[in-house]
């Protein structure tokens, strides 16, 4: 009986020992669009919430700013050479052991609901509910374990919640559990919903100070890019402006495809919404006309209405977010339940005249990195420590107990959340990024940040940069013939050669001297 009694309470033990687990990722949600982050642009109360009670990175990064490579990173704890997805158009290997098998290992039933963008299909979780490709914001398509695909009526941002609470009320309630939640927005084409876009369309936002930065002389890098809010947002497709305002301008005339992406847009929105959404979209093309927009003005709005757009779909991530940890709260699951949340990488808000995200640069190389851990973690923690989105999938299996394998190059944060280690012994962090396509047109490169300097090489045309990143946070002035620097370029190379061997990125990337 004694016996008896002892192993009931090691097992309990045990049990109490492996939290809940939610990983909430949103799709391209810039550090600045976070209130815990920047202030000046949106409240965003409930993710605020996790950095009030838990802890907020200030220094979190991705190795592949690119919304596939950065979820193959989740699934292997790799970087993109290993895990195999370099870019958006290469399917992941569902061979691959993922941390869905791990934790299942470890004794957690796992979801995955929402976003997935890796062309293959999800194995390894006990429940998937995904949407196809990059998904749709209204009537969202979701595709389903038995390969059926449906749509459902609603906003994406609630109708993946509503699944996401669904399949919380009907798990197995005698197992821990791992639910990972993976948001749409705030991707483009960024079509908000209706009540978000009425608050956020009153408001005048803040011009970062490179908004109109004359970036000629900068490289070629920055010279191919096509990322420019004025000469590369599309008015229709992106930005919602009735090609019927645009018809007799010659230079903003859309073409059929941008026609066809309006369309589309349009004729997915409720039919009982439609007319106002077009509306307020109206209203942008008479501002064309009425003000003959071209150029600098031009850019000045173009800037402000995709700012409106994009933060009122973040409106709706952080509204999802507050049902999710209201929904713990009611069901007494909150100390017991880690949560973590994040984005597939940082994004341009008009910097440097900007918008997506792809480069090196800390802008896009950052992503928001908040974790709150009842008991565990303390509360109201900021830290300007350096993490990489491969440290995720070691990190989440280690506050699951469970085991941590030797293929993953990440390293697990559980000391650091916990207090038991004070910082992390990583001086540098890699990155290398691939896809060079039509849409944005950024060269490959790799990169090596550390605490004040980053030194980035784009191999296809061999042009080398250095960053003072204390000096020149917005990373404004290259350094690569200062004869001052020329010794710290020298040591960075050589850094940059040893976490290539360390990765095992034997990738042709030209000769790094």
């Amino acid at each position: 009986m004694r016996l008896f009694f002892f192993l009931l309470f090691c097992g309990h033990n045990a049990f109490a020992q492996q939290p809940n687990i939610i990983y909430i990722m949103s799709d391209d949600h810039d550090n600045d669009a976070i209130s815990a982050y920047n202030k000046q642009f949106i409240q965003t109360p409930n993710i605020d919430r996790l950095a009030k009670e838990g802890i907020r990175f200030n220094k979190a990064f991705v190795g592949n700013s690119i919304c596939a490579p950065a979820r193959a990173t989740l699934l292997s704890g790799q970087h993109s050479h290993k895990n195999g997805v370099k870019d958006n158009r290469t399917p992941f290997d569902t061979t691959k052991t993922t941390i869905a098998h791990h934790l299942h290992n470890a004794g957690y039933q796992t979801a995955l609901i929402g976003k997935w963008h890796l062309i293959s299909k999800p194995q390894g979780f006990d429940y998937w509910k995904i949407l196809p490709g990059m998904g749709q914001y209204h009537d969202t398509r979701m595709i389903l374990m038995s390969g059926d695909t449906i749509t459902t009526k609603g906003y994406s941002a609630d109708v993946i919640t509503d699944d996401a609470i669904n399949w919380l009320n009907n798990r197995d309630k005698n197992k821990p559990f791992a639910l990972f939640f993976h948001h749409k927005a705030p991707h483009r084409n960024f079509v908000p919903d209706l009540k978000h876009l009425e608050q956020f369309i009153k408001r005048t936002y803040p011009e970062p100070s490179t908004l109109y930065a004359d970036t000629t002389g900068k490289g070629a890098a920055w010279a191919k890019q096509t990322m420019n809010i004025l000469l590369d947002m599309r008015l229709s497709a992106d930005l919602k402006v009735d090609p019927a305002y645009l018809a007799d301008i010659p230079e903003l005339k859309p073409d059929t495809d941008d026609i066809a992406t309006y369309n589309a847009i349009i004729k997915r929105m409720p039919e009982n919404q439609r007319e106002r959404y077009k509306e307020i979209y109206a209203g942008r093309g008479k501002l064309i006309q009425q003000k003959k927009l071209r150029g600098k003005e031009l850019m000045k709005y173009k800037y402000q209405w995709y700012m409106q757009d994009y933060l009122a779909c973040v409106a709706s991530i952080d509204e999802s977010i507050g049902r999710i940890l209201n929904y713990l709260d009611e069901n007494k699951l909150t100390n017991s339940t880690a949560v973590l949340y994040t984005s597939d990488q940082g994004f341009y808000l008009g910097e440097n005249g900007w918008f997506d995200k792809r480069f090196a640069y800390d802008v896009s190389m950052q992503t928001p990195l908040l974790i709150r851990w009842p008991g565990r973690i303390k509360a109201n923690t900021v830290t300007n420590t350096m993490v990489q989105n491969i440290d995720f999938a070691p990190s989440i299996l280690d506050i699951a107990n469970g085991d941590i394998p030797t293929t993953m190059q990440g390293i697990s944060l559980k000391p650091f959340l916990t207090g038991k280690q004070k910082s992390i012994n990583r001086k540098y962090l890699y990155y290398h990024y691939y896809e060079f396509v039509k849409d944005h047109t950024v060269i490959p490169h790799l990169a090596i940040r550390g605490e004040q300097y980053k030194l980035i090489y784009f191999y296809t045309v061999n042009e080398w940069q250095l960053y003072d990143l204390k000096k020149d946070p917005g990373e404004q002035n290259n350094l690569i013939h200062s004869a001052a620097h020329q010794s710290i370029i020298k040591q960075l190379k050589i850094e940059l050669r040893k976490l290539r061997e360390q990765y095992d990125d034997h990738e042709p990337a030209g000769e790094l001297h």
